[in-house]
């Protein structure tokens, strides 16, 4: 589908309605490939996105597995090593002084990358998320010293307070 016109959305859409809307026109080319479907083998259409894209070269990956945070297995699931990887993103930024719902905001309108990183290791599936380290005004970097907070939370996010 193409109309719902995002300025900035985290991969996997993780917020579900905190990506940055916008208004906008959509130019677009088509080309009609007959029997295109058969010719390549497939099943489900295929595109290529616009060559303006953000441009990042220094992430930090965030890794989960398809454990839950009960510590339930959930096989091969990869919707819950995802949500594990934004968990782990989301408890690592809270170290620097943000909120929970701002690092859950970050996560979701961020240019952050989601990868299905592995389905091999049986059970677990791994699924990563990318996250760019130059958005940020301070280095998330790790460090033997330990994160500093950066944040006194003094900002507030409104309509998303913590309940944790």
């Amino acid at each position: 589908s193409v109309g719902d016109l995002h300025f900035s959305q985290g991969d996997g859409e993780i917020t579900f309605c905190g990506a940055i809307e916008m208004a906008g026109w959509v130019h677009m080319r088509v080309t009609i490939l007959k029997g295109g479907m058969a010719k390549y083998g497939i099943k489900n259409p295929i595109f290529k996105p616009s060559p303006i894209t953000p441009s990042y070269n220094d992430y930090l990956i965030f890794e989960g597995i398809s454990v839950d945070e009960y510590g339930k297995q959930h096989y091969l699931d990869v919707h819950v090593a995802y949500r594990q990887a934004c968990l782990n993103a989301i408890e690592y930024l809270k170290k620097f002084g943000y909120s929970g719902a701002q690092a859950h905001s970050i996560l979701g309108t961020a240019p952050v990358q989601g990868h299905i990183s592995g389905v091999v290791d049986i059970p677990n599936a791994c699924a990563t998320l990318w996250l760019p380290t130059q958005i940020f005004e301070f280095d998330i970097n790790p460090c033997a010293a330990g994160p500093v907070k950066y944040l006194d939370g003094s900002i507030d996010m409104p309509l998303s307070p913590d309940l944790t």
